[in-house]
């Protein structure tokens, strides 16, 4: 991507309310758009403290001012492994906490990696899982928070371009970023079934949030530093349907 086009695509708000309220609005905008064709909204969401602002807002449109969600269907990037859906670390009780609970998305049209497979089975299950995204024609927009590490989903250092969803082993960044949700580090899975790279940017739109000084470093490296495995969200810079919406605080290096 080139500088100029990278600087277009950088927006920055005030603060972090403000950007979730603009990334809330875009995802309205997509839903609302296919609703008026007839077409169902393919969504790929993201987990993590990050876009809890945006589902904030997104359940606020959809019990104050009506927006519908039964034509969207969803698909997380990632979710720990292993990891019961019961259990409060995982990423469905997640979404349905911040989002799924309150707004009237089909059961059905709701898809998550599957923490609970034998190891025999993951591979085939996550071939399944790309599978679906392109049966439905694929994703029309995918939101991304980033990790200290660098990840984008759980796509660690390392992680190669052409990646689809797969097992991965964490980072010992993330797994530290994820102690105070475990109640330590060592209590964190040391695997989770992601997305891959290649899967995140055929999306239509991409959707990057970063919010706090904690991801002003990444944020910097991420934008104007060489892309390289090192770095994976570095991958993104490439790409012409790439925001990155930031709060000034995470904008503060650039």
């Amino acid at each position: 991507m080139l500088e100029h086009s990278l600087q277009q695509a950088i927006k920055v708000y005030a603060n972090a309310d403000e950007a979730s309220a603009y990334v809330a609005d875009k995802i309205a905008q997509i839903i609302k758009a296919k609703q008026e064709k007839g077409n169902l909204a393919i969504l790929g969401l993201a987990t993590g403290s990050t876009p809890k602002g945006v589902y904030r807002e997104l359940v606020r449109l959809h019990q104050s001012e009506g927006l519908s969600f039964q034509n969207v269907v969803t698909f997380n990037l990632d979710e720990y492994y292993p990891m019961h859906p019961v259990e409060e670390q995982s990423y469905v009780a997640f979404m349905k906490q911040n989002l799924f609970n309150h707004i009237d998305i089909p059961a059905h049209q709701i898809h998550i990696p599957d923490g609970t497979l034998e190891l025999s089975a993951i591979q085939a299950y996550c071939d399944l899982y790309e599978k679906k995204i392109v049966d439905f024609g694929g994703l029309d927009m995918q939101l991304l928070g980033i990790g200290r590490s660098g990840h984008i989903g759980f796509n660690e250092p390392g992680s190669l371009q052409e990646s689809l969803t797969r097992l991965v082993q964490l980072d010992t960044i993330t797994r530290e970023d994820a102690a105070d949700d475990f109640g330590g580090a060592d209590k964190v899975p040391t695997q989770a079934i992601t997305m891959g790279i290649q899967t995140i940017v055929q999306a239509k739109q991409i959707f990057l949030l970063a919010l706090s000084e904690r991801k002003a470093a990444i944020i910097q490296k991420a934008l104007k530093g060489e892309i390289s495995t090192a770095v994976p969200a570095t991958f993104l810079q490439q790409l012409e349907h790439v925001e990155y919406i930031l709060d000034q605080k995470a904008a503060a290096l650039l």
